[in-house]
């Protein structure tokens, strides 16, 4: 049913579990779907925004979110699920919705916001990328 999952996930999000990837991952083992992870670093944008930051410090935010995806993919995706890692810049739900052209996606996993206190909606990029995916959007609670 299933032969190229996505799921997005937020490298700097500090929690034990992960609900999406979790999931994603669960639905690669039982469909044997390639996993697609992706994370989104924002860019530097306008060459006003650029020059407050040193020089590399762009290509060193890429290097260190791919480095900590990788250490992720590393701890949470069992043997034997065929994955694709994808840093990506600019803005999360547009990139998102990018990449799942890119690779045909049949499905876009993406975790929820916390369940603290009031926020129990979906945050502004899984909204607008269900919104507007190309295929079906899961959305994991934590």
């Amino acid at each position: 049913m299933y032969r190229h999952i996505l799921v997005p996930v937020d490298v700097e999000w500090q929690t034990e579990r992960r609900p999406g990837l979790e999931t994603a991952a669960r639905l690669c083992q039982c469909f044997g779907a390639q996993l697609h992870v992706m994370t989104v670093v924002p860019d530097m944008g306008l060459p006003l925004v650029g020059q407050f930051f040193p020089k590399g410090a762009e290509e060193a935010m890429v290097e260190e979110a791919k480095a900590a995806l990788h250490d992720l993919v590393k701890q949470k995706i069992p043997a034997g699920i065929e994955v694709q890692v994808v840093v990506a810049q600019g803005s999360v739900y547009r990139r998102v919705l990018e990449m799942a052209e890119t690779i045909g996606a049949d499905l876009i996993v993406m975790a929820a916001h916390h369940p603290e206190g009031s926020e129990r909606l979906l945050g502004p990029n899984a909204s607008r990328v269900a919104r507007h995916a190309p295929c079906s959007v899961l959305v994991a609670r934590p």
